[in-house]
């Protein structure tokens, strides 16, 4: 699973060096394709290929007129670019999320079991901030046995 929290760099091409604990994980189980993309343009999510296959799977016999997997899609198209990662296990973050989600420098690059969430550090600090774990996420967690 992927798991946790690593820093790392976006370098000036707009390459993100994956950590070694995600690389040697991704490498073991998913290989070097990926789909990197958003939902919101604010992080940047890195999808390695099977598993956004999956999600696009699921999408497929969705009507195309669907709410809310057109929002998806139209988000997810926009911010999205496939991407292999290179022999260094850096990947290329698309130029119009990189700018959206102020992707230069220093970064967050976190687990989430089957895929990485990246932030800019100083916007996931401001993003913990405004979604707080409340009671509420607590007993929801509760009811699923968590």
């Amino acid at each position: 699973m992927l798991r946790g929290n690593y820093p790392a760099t976006v370098d000036s091409k707009g390459r993100l060096k994956i950590p070694a604990a995600f690389k040697a994980y991704l490498d073991q189980n998913f290989g070097s394709d990926f789909y990197v993309t958003s939902f919101d343009g604010q992080s940047v999510r890195i999808y390695p290929m099977h598993v956004w296959s999956d999600i696009e799977s699921k999408l497929l016999p969705v009507p195309s007129m669907n709410r809310a997997a057109k929002k998806l899609l139209d988000r997810t198209n926009y911010y999205g670019q496939m991407a292999r990662a290179d022999t260094q296990g850096r990947i290329l973050i698309p130029s119009v999320l990189r700018e959206s989600a102020a992707m230069q420098g220093e970064v967050a690059v976190l687990g989430y079991l089957k895929y990485l969430d990246v932030w800019n550090n100083q916007r996931y600090l401001e993003h913990l901030e405004r979604e707080p774990f409340t009671e509420e996420d607590q007993k929801a967690l509760s009811d699923l046995g968590i």
